[in-house]
């Protein structure tokens, strides 16, 4: 990085008697410091010209990121958004959607790249150097936070900043979510998004584990009933065979897989004490976060169960993480794409039909629930794991934990395949299901409908307090 020498001021002090009293005589130079000069940082009205920014080699290849300390990540927050214009929890927000803290920098499916996400060719006309290394990188998280701040001012958000999230990513729920998380992230002081950091990264960590261990108890139980299978199969063919040296060659078999067998009853043993260790962790984990998952924002970020009426959106994780298309592609069902290990939830009041903990057929490990509100019946299919206490006859209630979202039997990546029995019409045109667009879900295969304005700007010097969760107040704050 450039360093730039600090300027001194020279100041000429011609003393008169009391200094030549002290033996003093003539000038005397005194050094008064004076703040380095910095070049301006790029506007926010006018884009950067065509082949006029610097970047670094190579900038579309992924780099990974060891993160930065929380106080130096929310000093840029706040020093970004100071300068444009732009509230610093909107900018935490979307640090925090984009990449996860930088956790997450892409190059994304849509290419996607570094600390905030921009798209190479938006890159290239609102990037800019902000700590004066000669190049603007997106991968750098100066240059990238305080490139965000401009391109949001650029695109109206000093006075709109609804219109600034939209133009970042041009959808309604987006612009909620953005909101509803700088509204979370403006209360109670700076360290919320980083509170509420730290539960998530927990909470999600035990929730990987569970479904990594559980992987492992599925995987030896095959394992070892298969040779078990094998082992009476050799038995039943010894018992029944003529001649005595047949017998014993498969009695000696018999004994040698029933071997193996003991070995394998042994390793799944093991696999489900770490399981059970497993499942205590995530215990404690949830209840951990159970008093800050209240707030809708804070619900959808601990992927806490959102809920409409007598329903439940059956997936947690909220737009950004969790879609679904409009039809299945083959019969009527729904096959909501999730992150591997994302909770699922009892979709409302009801009972246990038929539960099975290890994958079976097509459907990998599931569930029939029938609702109580109607009687209907629910199946979930390729759950990686199933809560212990889903068994057959138990009774549910809407959001209670059921497993986590897999894709165990046949599936192509990690989803729920959710449907109705008999399989009559699809879940996507029930009322309660379409409640959730924009909130619980986006739509794969068309625009999410927009549910009306999501922000004003109001004038904060004369506009009172509101205890209205809609309206979000933002004060100037100075670290």
């Amino acid at each position: 990085m450039r360093r730039l020498l600090p300027t001194l001021a020279v100041l000429v002090v011609a003393l008169g008697g009391a200094a030549g009293a002290a033996g003093a005589s003539g000038p005397v130079f005194t050094i008064v410091p004076s703040t380095p000069t910095m070049a301006p940082l790029a506007s926010a009205e006018t884009p950067n010209s065509s082949g006029g920014l610097v970047l670094p080699p190579a900038y579309l290849a992924r780099r990974e990121s060891a993160g930065l300390p929380f106080p130096v990540l929310q000093g840029l927050w706040q020093k970004a958004g100071a300068t444009y214009g732009i509230p610093w929890q909107v900018l935490a927000a979307i640090n925090k959607v984009e990449s996860n803290f930088g956790r997450n920098m892409g190059p994304s499916s849509a290419g996607a790249i570094g600390w905030m996400q921009f798209m190479p060719s938006t890159w290239q006309r609102w990037g800019m150097d902000a700590n004066g290394d000669g190049v603007a990188d997106p991968w750098n998280p100066d240059d990238a936070i305080f490139a965000a701040a401009r391109y949001l001012a650029a695109a109206g958000g000093r006075t709109d900043i609804s219109r600034g999230v939209f133009a970042y990513n041009h959808a309604q729920w987006y612009v909620d979510e953005i909101l509803g998380l700088a509204r979370l992230y403006g209360q109670n002081g700076f360290d919320i998004p980083f509170t509420y950091d730290r539960l998530q990264v927990n909470l999600q960590a035990a929730e990987k584990a569970i479904a990594t261990q559980n992987r492992a108890v599925v995987s030896a139980t095959v394992e070892e009933r298969r040779l078990a299978r094998r082992t009476r199969a050799l038995y039943a063919k010894a018992d029944a065979a003529p001649m005595l040296t047949n017998r014993l060659a498969l009695e000696k078999r018999a004994f040698q897989i029933g071997t193996k067998q003991v070995a394998a009853a042994a390793s799944v043993a093991a696999a489900k004490r770490k399981l059970k260790a497993a499942e205590k962790a995530l215990e404690k984990a949830r209840s951990s976060t159970l008093t800050s998952s209240f707030t809708p924002s804070g619900a959808s970020l601990l992927a806490a169960p959102l809920y409409q009426g007598d329903y439940v959106f059956p997936v947690g994780g909220g737009a950004s993480l969790v879609s679904v298309g409009h039809h299945h592609h083959d019969y009527p069902a729904a096959d909501i794409a999730a992150p591997e290990g994302s909770p699922l939830y009892a979709l409302t009041d009801g009972f246990i039909v038929d539960a099975w903990h290890m994958p079976s057929g097509s459907c990998g490990i599931g569930l029939t629930m029938r609702a109580a509100v109607d009687g209907r019946l629910w199946t979930y299919c390729h759950m990686s794991y199933e809560e212990p206490g889903i068994q057959a006859g138990r009774a549910v209630s809407a959001g209670q934990p059921v497993g986590l979202v897999g894709q165990t039997g046949h599936a192509t990546g990690p989803h729920l395949h959710l449907q109705l029995h008999p399989a009559s019409s699809y879940p996507q045109v029930e009322p309660w299901f379409e409640a959730f667009a924009g909130s619980a879900f986006r739509w794969q295969d068309a625009p999410t409908m927009d549910v009306g304005p999501v922000f004003e700007v109001v004038d904060g010097g004369s506009a009172p307090p509101s205890d209205d969760p809609a309206v979000i107040m933002f004060t100037a704050e100075r670290s």
